[in-house]
């Protein structure tokens, strides 16, 4: 029974919940990154270089010659295919730079948390053994 209502207060704390929220919502943001990668920066990209595509790089590994990374795949030659590579790591940048840029927003956004004010200061030692002697003394 202690179990069961353990697990019913982690699940019900705010933390789970914003943890959902932020999931659901990196998911959805990731899909609109994933989007501007591909459909809008790396058009640009590869218009710049010629019309060249990253994915399509490749090594062929073994015999035979192979015009394009699909052909070569389809005829099941070993190749060494860098050039998803090199996307992967383009789209790393990308993304990680737009979620900077995201944490950097929302930062500017939070309120800026005052100072708590500071506890009045209290007596000092010498003034607490002072008190403490003159009790003794009273006694």
């Amino acid at each position: 029974m202690g179990f069961i209502k353990e697990f019913k207060e982690f699940a019900v704390k705010g933390n789970v919940m914003d943890m959902a929220v932020g999931v659901i919502i990196g998911g959805a943001f990731g899909k609109i990154v994933t989007s501007l990668v591909s459909d809008v920066l790396m058009p640009l990209i590869g218009k710049m270089t010629g019309g060249m595509s990253f994915t399509d790089l490749f090594v062929n590994l073994g015999d035979g010659e192979y015009k394009t990374l699909a052909e070569a795949q389809e005829a099941g030659a070993a190749v060494l295919a860098y050039g998803q590579f090199i996307q992967n790591i383009i789209d790393f940048i990308i993304i990680a730079f737009c979620i900077f840029l995201m944490i950097k927003g929302m930062n500017k956004l939070k309120k800026k948390e005052e100072p708590a004010p500071e506890a009045p200061a209290g007596p000092t030692q010498e003034e607490l053994l002072a008190e403490i002697r003159d009790l003794l003394k009273n006694k």
